[in-house]
């Protein structure tokens, strides 16, 4: 197992977690929106940038240079369209990624819902923006773990709950670091 993304919380990933699977799409539904590029394909090396996008709040995470663990970053308010992809482009400029991993919120049975239709939309804006490969990963259960790994420490209550969206980051990224290692 690599190093714990969380160092001194957990060294080991429950063995309950459903390990997330990379997204493939049927080829004769493909369209801008719902093409996924191969997580093992070769990119340029750089930063990969791992976002769990909500509703009100987008959890940020970014990989080290050599793309081998994920590192949590500050959590964005959302304000809306125009100053979160400014926010998110600064990032971009400023870790120099050359990635990007959204979470894709699957439901339990696997089928894709509404939220699936609008990461999708959220990820077509992404490419568009920055004309980086953006790739969508499973997030089941992500929000879950974070919090089940933030209650082993000691933070209080509302420092968990501002650390969720960011664990849950960290988390999609490294779960799709992990896949393309395999």
């Amino acid at each position: 197992m690599p190093t714990s993304i969380i160092a001194g919380l957990s060294s080991h990933r429950p063995k309950s977690r459903i390990d997330a699977l990379p997204l493939e799409f049927n080829p004769g539904q493909a369209s801008a929106t719902q093409s996924t590029p191969d997580p093992r394909r070769e990119y340029p090396t750089g930063r990969v940038l791992g976002l769990d996008v909500g509703s009100r709040r987008i959890g940020i995470a970014v990989s080290d240079p050599l793309g081998i663990t994920a590192q949590g970053l500050e959590t964005l308010q959302r304000r809306n369209k125009r100053q979160d992809f400014a926010a998110l482009d600064r990032i971009v400029r400023e870790y120099v990624v050359r990635q990007i991993v959204v979470g894709l919120p699957l439901r339990m049975s696997g089928a894709e819902g509404t939220q699936s239709d609008k990461m999708q939309g959220f990820a077509e804006d992404l490419r568009k923006r920055f004309r980086l490969p953006v790739h969508l990963w499973d997030e089941r259960l992500t929000s879950a773990e974070a919090n089940r790994l933030l209650r082993e420490t000691e933070l209080s209550i509302e420092k968990r709950a501002k650390a969720v969206d960011r664990m849950a980051a960290m988390l999609i990224l490294q779960g799709w670091m992990e896949s393309r290692g395999r």
